[in-house]
């Protein structure tokens, strides 16, 4: 029977350190609803539209990526039980790393000249960089065994992951610079690839098999399914790095999406086994997995559907909304509270009744903004039949989702700074 990994508490790292990476993840998701509100819509839904590539820039490099730093720089220490060193000192620029590259990358795609190209390129994919690296020598320190946890085994790794998206991804904008050349096909599809399967699809299984049976109380995976992490999804993206052209190109992606849909599988199968399915946050997870699912799917079948079929469209939301921006909602309400109850553990003495964590941030309201971030996903998948109203009413549920969950962990957050003051010395 498969054991629970040991979690280190004691080891947890400020609380300035993983807020400051997590807490302006929901004000850049109401932002990029309003780019998709009021932004140019012609050429929607291609998939190179200048608006679909400023979003999916906005969405993976601004909301997403700074929320999974962040996480990171709580879970190895937890998880893993290593510090990331340098980790106090990064923090505080990841996410104005991040949004500050988001923005050069989209107002490029949007016609603001090849200098954004070159900021995104050689300024922030550097600065990004940073914090993967110190993800990666925290990675060395763990000691792995053959029971090692999933999560532990992922997290280990998940720095290169990053680092191939983000060098794949600043040789793509220095193409885009320059003009005087077109981005590579196969570049650009291992770009793709390393971003959404090497690095959040992984990322997002390698934290679900240790938070879902934590916090929604799943069955734990056979021992045999975490040794395999991550290198059922990462074997296909080796291959077709090293041999991408030609029929190795059929070859690695096809391999890579049966890999993501037997782990997504797995996700639905452990998602629906948990035994917390009032929690808010168990139909999003519920709802990502699928995505994921269909993903691999289309991604498998997309030769034979029709070829005027909003594929792209369709595969990118249900990739970056469904599989990533409605589990990392889940765990925001979820380890924010978590996170304020063991700080304030810490610095109130013992005898001090705490607030309860279901009080933080209320369980009514995350159930009502559930609902409304699977309105959200359902508007985005309808935006091929209508682009022009349908992206404006998409964007602004998307805006105000995100200004709902802002709102909410502003009111959490205060109520971790009053106490902290009532029990602060002198």
């Amino acid at each position: 029977m498969p054991t629970a990994p040991t979690l280190f508490y004691e080891r947890m790292p400020p609380a300035g350190v993983v807020f400051g990476c997590l807490l302006p993840v929901p004000w850049v998701g109401a932002a990029a609803g309003l780019l998709l509100a009021l932004g140019p819509s012609g050429g929607l839904p291609d998939r190179f539209a200048s608006l679909s590539l400023a979003l999916v820039h906005a969405l993976a490099v601004g909301m997403l990526l700074p929320a999974m730093l962040g996480a990171l720089f709580q879970l190895l220490p937890v998880v893993a039980g290593v510090p990331v060193r340098g980790a106090r000192w990064v923090s505080p620029w990841v996410a104005l790393s991040c949004v500050a590259t988001a923005s050069a990358l989209a107002t490029g795609f949007l016609g603001a000249g090849h200098r954004a190209f070159v900021l995104a390129a050689w300024l922030g994919a550097p600065l990004l960089a940073v914090p993967a690296a110190l993800i990666i020598l925290a990675g060395m320190q763990v000691v792995q065994t053959r029971a090692t946890h999933a999560t532990v085994r992922t997290l280990r790794r998940i720095g290169w992951a990053l680092l191939a998206t983000l060098a794949s991804g600043a040789t793509l904008a220095t193409a885009l610079a320059s003009g005087r050349f077109a981005p590579s096909p196969v570049l650009l599809n291992l770009h793709v690839g390393w971003g959404l399967g090497g690095w959040l699809a992984t990322l997002v299984a390698g934290v679900a098999s240790t938070v879902l049976p934590m916090f929604w109380q799943t069955r734990r995976l056979p021992e045999p399914w975490h040794r395999l992490m991550p290198w059922w999804l990462w074997a296909p993206l080796i291959v077709g790095t090293l041999w991408g052209v030609g029929s190795g190109a059929v070859l690695w992606q096809t391999w890579g999406w049966l890999a993501l849909a037997a782990l997504a599988m797995v996700g639905v199968h452990a998602v629906r086994s948990a035994r917390r399915r009032h929690d808010p946050g168990w139909r999003l997870w519920l709802v990502a997995a699928v995505a994921w699912l269909v993903v691999a799917v289309l991604g498998l079948t997309a030769s034979w559907l029709p070829a005027d079929w909003p594929i792209a469209w369709e595969m990118g939301v249900l990739a970056l909304v469904g599989g990533g921006v409605l589990p990392v909602n889940a765990m925001l309400g979820k380890i924010i509270p978590f996170m304020i109850w063991m700080h304030l553990r810490r610095r109130v003495p013992r005898h001090v009744r705490l607030p309860a964590m279901q009080t933080l941030i209320g369980e009514r309201q995350q159930h009502w903004h559930a609902r409304l971030l699977l309105l959200v996903l359902l508007a985005l998948l309808l935006v091929p039949l209508q682009p022009e109203r349908m992206a404006v009413i998409a964007g602004v549920l998307f805006a105000l989702s995100h200004v709902w969950l802002g709102a909410m962990l502003c009111r959490a957050l205060l109520t971790f700074r009053s106490v902290s003051r009532a029990f602060a010395p002198g």
